[in-house]
């Protein structure tokens, strides 16, 4: 699937070339739809697009099918999961331990095909192998739950504390469901239909209607015998969203801000609360070759089994139509088997 402009994605022929240096072939097993795929579609995405037209999606698991010369860590046959990016180690942000924040951060698409050819800077820094036991479709999780690690780590999510996740999309649900594995109490926060109806069932949160609720913070101080909670996470990207994931933490309290807004929105702030309850407001973009590691161990520890969010599973062709289901709210996951 190539996509060539804003609304323009296209089924093509394209030759699966022969890797060169440090190179590396992937067949791939299983692809997972994406919120930010949607958006992509939709206006474009200067930094993970930066040229067009560019092969599509970017949350993947596959097998080795051609080496390039001088790749000594994999084989023909490895099964691997890949990042969608790789720091390139040696600008300000790589060498001060933030390589999420690389000026020179390169992404790589391509996970809407039936191969995808990986760079050498991806292959040497963000290509992990696969243990025999983790099936491909939830080894593709690995791109978003390394973001949802990101951010929990940036908030030092511990046991015992309350966390509020403001939005219940898969990306939501994943930041939920890796505090709870860090016994925290969790709470997310969503609107009625049957994504909430679905997922509340899950039995990792509580849920908090927020379509229903007359007052969300007062319903979540309530929640916290007054106090407030310990740890807010915005997954809706939506800025009132953003001041009411303020509100809702106590003092001392830590807020990320995970969900990406629109460019040239801001926010309103209470310095005075800010600033004399101490709070501590995080911003959590992407992951790191680290966390990207910790997310493919806790999926084959089976610490996190994200699989409940595969909502619907289509093939190749059907890219477009799965897209346009997460478009519409109609579907959490796609798995897309070429």
């Amino acid at each position: 699937m190539v996509f060539h402009g804003p609304g323009d994605l296209r089924q093509e022929e394209l030759p699966v070339r022969a890797p060169a240096s440090g190179e590396l072939v992937l067949r791939i097993d299983a692809a997972l739809t994406c919120g930010t795929d949607v958006k992509t579609l939709r206006r474009g995405h200067p930094v993970m697009i930066p040229k067009i037209p560019t092969v599509f999606g970017h949350e993947f698991a596959g097998t080795v099918t051609s080496v390039g010369p001088g790749v000594s860590r994999f084989r023909e046959g490895d099964r691997v999961v890949a990042a969608n990016s790789a720091p390139c180690g040696d600008c300000p942000s790589c060498r001060a331990g933030r390589p999420n924040l690389c000026d020179d951060l390169l992404f790589v698409n391509g996970a809407y095909g039936e191969f995808i050819v990986l760079p050498p800077r991806l292959v040497a820094r963000n290509v992990v192998p696969l243990a025999a036991s983790l099936p491909a479709e939830r080894a593709a999780f690995a791109e978003p739950l390394a973001c949802a690690f990101l951010a929990i780590e940036r908030a030092r999510v511990e046991s015992g504390q309350t966390v509020v996740v403001f939005g219940h999309g898969p990306l939501g649900c994943l930041l939920g469901m890796l505090a709870a594995s860090r016994k925290a109490r969790v709470v997310m926060v969503g609107k009625s239909g049957w994504r909430f109806d679905r997922l509340k069932n899950l039995g990792f949160a509580r849920w908090l209607d927020a379509a229903t609720a007359g007052d969300v913070i007062e319903d979540i101080r309530g929640a916290t015998g007054g106090r407030g909670a310990d740890v807010a996470v915005d997954a809706t990207g939506k800025p009132e969203v953003w001041e009411q994931a303020v509100d809702a933490v106590g003092r001392g309290g830590s807020v990320v801000f995970f969900g990406g807004c629109a460019p040239g929105t801001s926010i309103r702030l209470d310095t005075r609360r800010t600033h004399y309850e101490e709070l501590t407001l995080l911003g959590a973009f992407h992951h790191t070759p680290e966390m990207f590691r910790r997310a493919v161990e806790a999926l084959e520890s089976g610490a996190l089994i994200p699989d409940s969010l595969i909502t619907h599973r289509m093939r190749l062709e059907d890219v477009g139509r799965a897209l346009d289901l997460m478009a519409k709210g109609e579907a959490l996951k796609v798995l897309i088997t070429p």
